[in-house]
């Protein structure tokens, strides 16, 4: 069996995408160009003739059920169609349905596959002046909490927990952190430490319909379009109930170790406080959840090493993860 996201597989991808274009009315001449691997493969497709561009997103084997895309889809229709934010509209096949399911050509598994519009944009860029952005954030993602709390969620709608148990213990729906890249027992001793600290502070803070719901659970700067004066919110693919305050943990992932993160914090919380209130207690909570969200990271970077960006980021990403931990129990003491 190959990797996930092997060669082969990739080529296999493009022969399944290009046999599979009549699906969303596209010509056999569509130009099809790989955008991004990560959890999923993304791919641009553009038809020339008539300038029509779609991104279609195959799926993860395994990772989703069709059900869970369904409930996904449901929840940016609804916020589109109430005007919460702005992100992609998901496009249906000429047969209706959003949730394609397509054959391999070279007998691989069938891979589920949802196109969506295209939106011109640019991702935020790590190193710039991202506080402006923050606070764009923190109001778009309290108009999204705001939203849930009222949202009648459709029948058979379900989505993954992000809670403790989840990212950490039993079900683990990302791979284990203690396969960090170049973890050694020390540090993985650090980790163990800094996870019952998270689990007490978490106990602690609760799970009350106002504290814990549906989120988008992936707001990374590679999850956010900038087109001044506008700020789209694109891949829900990981959406679902947790800690509302884990929006923020997300947006700063990969780079939680920045001195820039405090600053962006403080950004994320006034555009927060724009729309809903956020008191002292929830702010409190924030580092724990970063910390969290980084550690769930690590390991979702030993489980995903063909992954470019876990390439790119290596045992380096582990060693700065020992750092948020140290910082953070640091934070508590």
């Amino acid at each position: 069996m190959s990797a996930e996201y092997a060669d082969d597989v990739l080529r296999d991808f493009e022969a399944m995408v290009r046999g599979n274009l009549p699906k969303w009315g596209l010509p056999p001449d569509t130009c099809i160009r790989l955008l991004s691997i990560s959890e999923n493969a993304t791919y641009l497709l553009e038809d020339g003739a008539n300038g029509r561009a779609l991104v279609l997103r195959i799926h993860r084997d395994g990772y989703h059920a069709p059900e869970e895309i369904q409930s996904e889809l449901a929840w940016i229709m609804a916020l589109r169609a109430e005007r919460v934010i702005e992100t992609p509209q998901p496009i249906p096949g000429i047969d209706g349905v959003l949730v394609q399911r397509l054959m391999s050509p070279s007998g691989l598994p069938p891979r589920y596959a949802v196109a969506f519009e295209f939106v011109e944009g640019r991702e935020p860029e790590q190193g710039t002046e991202l506080a402006p952005s923050f606070h764009m954030l923190g109001s778009l993602t309290a108009r999204m909490h705001g939203h849930v709390q009222q949202w009648q969620r459709p029948e058979g709608f379900t989505r993954k927990v992000w809670d403790f148990e989840s990212m950490f213990g039993r079900v683990r729906h990302w791979g284990p952190w203690e396969e960090g890249m170049g973890l050694t027992p020390d540090g993985a001793r650090l980790l163990t430490r800094t996870l019952h600290v998270i689990r007490e502070r978490l106990d602690r803070f609760g799970r009350g319909p106002d504290r814990f719901g549906l989120v988008h659970a992936d707001m990374r700067l590679a999850n956010l379009l900038v087109a001044p004066p506008h700020l789209h919110v694109i891949d829900f693919d990981d959406c679902g109930l947790s800690w509302y305050l884990y929006d923020f943990a997300t947006a700063v992932s990969f780079f939680e170790d920045d001195p820039v993160v405090p600053e962006l914090m403080e950004a994320w919380v006034e555009g927060y406080r724009t729309i809903a209130p956020l008191g002292a207690a929830e702010v409190a909570e924030l580092p724990t959840l970063v910390a969290a969200r980084r550690i769930l990271l690590t390991g979702w970077i030993a489980a995903h090493a063909e992954v470019p960006i876990a390439q790119q980021l290596g045992t380096k990403f582990t060693d700065n993860t020992l750092k948020v931990a140290e910082h953070f129990l640091s934070y508590v003491a």
